[in-house]
């Protein structure tokens, strides 16, 4: 049996490593490959698209591509945007999945908010809400991959704040970070549940 110190997980596009931390408090090897994060060295840049084959056995690979190009919240802007951002986010997404069919990973996870990626990977293995898990808000999120689904819930009832002259609600946590600079709001919202990522890492060792 493979030791835990031993056991190799990959955090894809892991921005602060929110989906892999329950591995790495266990003790696991984890690795994040995401250019806020990665230390230089001859395997890459922290862009997955330059991650050169590691060469040793990888238990587990979790892959959360930016969602910029992809996520319904911004179809407003998809035509203005191109054809060119489309590629650079498939080419992001591309990269993520070679990384898993040539290490053959024990379990593989990619995630990505409601949006156009699934036209290009089909139907997801499981749809969550951060609510589900424990954490009070809605983000339904989509999970590719071939990994034990059967996660232990913790639901909440979500959060939200009643939007001015009558526009409806909005989840908590997603308004309070319309105060936040855009590259932080960005990193905010983007950051994987907490509940979520235990509850993963419980069905998934």
């Amino acid at each position: 049996m493979i030791a835990i110190k031993n056991r190799i997980i990959l955090d894809l596009c892991g921005g602060t490593g929110g989906w892999s931390k329950p591995y790495k408090n266990a003790g696991y090897d984890v690795r994040v490959i995401d250019p806020q994060e990665w230390i230089p060295s001859d395997k890459g840049t922290g862009d997955v698209r330059l991650l050169s084959h590691l060469n040793e056995p990888i238990y587990g690979i979790l892959s959360a591509p930016p969602c910029t190009h992809f996520a319904v919240s911004g179809a407003r802007w998809w035509k203005n945007k191109g054809e060119n951002a489309l590629l650079e986010g498939l080419s992001v997404v591309d990269a993520c999945l070679r990384i898993i069919t040539v290490n053959k990973p024990k379990f593989w996870a990619l995630e990505n908010p409601v949006g156009r990626l699934r036209k290009y990977l089909g139907d997801p293995t499981m749809i969550f809400q951060p609510c589900d898990y424990g954490d009070p808000y809605n983000k339904k999120t989509l999970l590719w991959g071939n990994f034990n689904t059967n996660l232990e819930k913790n639901s909440v009832e979500p959060e939200l704040v009643t939007l001015p002259n009558g526009r409806g609600t909005m989840s908590k946590n997603y308004y309070d970070s319309f105060s936040l600079p855009p590259n932080e709001r960005a990193r905010v919202r983007s950051a994987t549940p907490k509940g979520f990522a235990n509850a993963f890492f419980k069905a998934n060792q």
